[in-house]
């Protein structure tokens, strides 16, 4: 999953529902992008469901979906493992703890 593709997921789980073209516009890329990202993240989230339609369309979260985890995202866990060079012992340990939590 690419940092934009994990953005659109954790937007979609707060917002619970949005347009591909707000979304377009908030990730600064096309709409054809967004449903590019979209069809992708469906494959492994079928919690994700696509509805065409100018009034009543949009990207949603099924409504008995409650996400469960949360997940750091690519850049975040680099900087995390950058930091983690410079701890030693229980503070390593803890580290450690905290990536293999919220790494996907």
């Amino acid at each position: 999953m690419h940092e934009r593709q994990a953005q659109i997921l954790q937007a979609l789980y707060l917002r619970r529902s949005d347009t591909m073209a707000n979304l377009a516009e908030e990730f600064h890329v096309c709409r054809q992008t967004i449903k590019n990202d979209i069809d992708t993240l469906s494959l492994t989230h079928p919690e994700i469901i696509v509805r065409p339609g100018r009034h009543r369309g949009g990207v949603f979260i099924r409504e008995d979906f409650r996400a469960e985890r949360k997940y750091f995202t690519p850049k975040e866990v680099a900087l995390l493992e950058r930091l983690k060079t410079d701890l030693q012992g229980d503070d390593l340990c803890t580290m450690q703890e905290i990536l293999n939590r919220y790494t996907a």
